[in-house]
């Protein structure tokens, strides 16, 4: 079993006091939204949209509606999760919050969205070229 010695608990301490706590509450409330939304949503909006006769047909049928309105929704919680990563570099005293981290969190958040919309849409929705393009630019930006 491991232990932490005294001298750890120290620095574990010290890191903790030399961070933005405020920007930590931040971080969790997001995280914390972006669970329920997605959970919640889910729960109680999305099945009951997927039981509706009456939307559009988009390409040719319902299901790609459907699929859209579900990828749609959950984007919404890619991108919260990617604003409480940057709060969370924000709160380091270290300097953790510098541009390079910054763009990978948002290389990493369009990522996120480019295979969110190819998975749920099954690649219909042509979104996921442009996610994954802001992605790659993103990250080429960040090494050039």
């Amino acid at each position: 079993m491991y232990m932490l010695s005294s001298r750890r608990w120290c620095e574990f301490v010290e890191g903790i006091e030399s961070m933005n706590l405020w920007l930590i509450v931040a971080a969790v409330l997001v995280g914390f939204i972006a669970v329920v939304h997605a959970f919640l949503g889910e729960r109680y909006i999305i099945i009951r949209l997927w039981n509706q006769d009456n939307l559009p047909k988009l390409l040719g049928s319902d299901l790609f509606t459907k699929r859209v309105l579900r990828f749609a929704w959950h984007l919404t919680t890619v991108a919260w999760f990617g604003f409480a990563a940057i709060l969370l570099l924000g709160a380091g005293q270290d300097g953790g919050m510098n541009t390079a981290s910054i763009v990978n969190v948002i290389e990493i958040t369009f990522l996120l969205s480019a295979l969110l919309s190819l998975i749920i849409t099954r690649g219909r929705h042509l979104a996921w070229i442009v996610f994954l393009a802001i992605a790659a630019a993103t990250w080429l930006g960040g090494r050039f």
